[in-house]
């Protein structure tokens, strides 16, 4: 339980962890983005760690002068991407047999069925999509292994995806971040990020459970 609430705790004030995390052991927060971003990406039992709010919170940091840019992004890059390639190539393993697996503390089947209802909706670009929406972040690639996409295209897709989520999410804080403005509604913001991309995956989740019962009813 106190790894639990540690866990919400964490990714309700990142803001505050990280900034503390930086001034207690300064450059292993590398280590620790690093972590946090390949389990986040490469590992199906953690769908709910904090990606689209670390990233603005590391932009800020390094605009702050407490971390560096360029470090921060390489980092957050080879995570990312890795964490996808792992998470590939165990959707790869286990291939259909996921289909009958039931929902448990270490397998989220609703946010699999979701993923994989986006996934057949809107093909490879589920790989970059699914990286501003959490849980389907977590989930698309493995169910892109499953379903057993080319690994070539899966790479093109996830380096690309990675590029794009990282980048600009990290130069967005880096840029805004420090703003007096933003510095005071930090804390709104992070929730912000939490939940308006959450609410649109399960609406995207939600409304392509649908169409197969509509095509069914038509």
């Amino acid at each position: 339980m106190d790894l639990i609430y540690f866990l919400i705790d964490f990714i309700l004030h990142v803001d505050k962890h990280l900034t503390e995390f930086v001034q207690a052991y300064g450059a292993w927060v590398y280590g620790l983005l690093f972590l946090i971003v390949f389990v986040e990406t490469g590992l199906v039992v953690m769908p709910f760690l904090p990606g689209d709010s670390l990233l603005f919170m590391v932009g800020t940091l390094c605009g702050a002068g407490a971390m560096s840019l360029p470090t921060s992004i390489v980092v957050l890059l080879v995570a990312a991407i890795v964490g996808d390639q792992v998470n590939y190539s165990i959707g790869r393993y286990f291939g259909p047999k996921v289909f009958q697996w039931e929902d448990s503390r270490w397998f989220n089947r609703r946010a699999f069925d979701a993923a994989n209802r986006f996934y057949n909706t809107h093909g490879g670009i589920t790989i970059i999509i699914a990286r501003f929406m959490p849980f389907i972040r977590t989930f698309a690639p493995f169910v892109a292994g499953v379903a057993e996409m080319d690994r070539a295209k899966f790479t093109f897709y996830n380096v690309l995806g990675a590029v794009i989520w990282v980048v600009s999410l990290t130069v967005i804080g880096y840029l805004f971040g420090n703003i007096p403005i933003v510095q005071q509604h930090l804390s709104k913001i992070i929730w912000a990020m939490i939940l308006i991309p959450g609410l649109i995956a399960l609406y995207g989740g939600w409304k392509a459970s649908r169409q197969p019962r509509q095509a069914a009813g038509a």
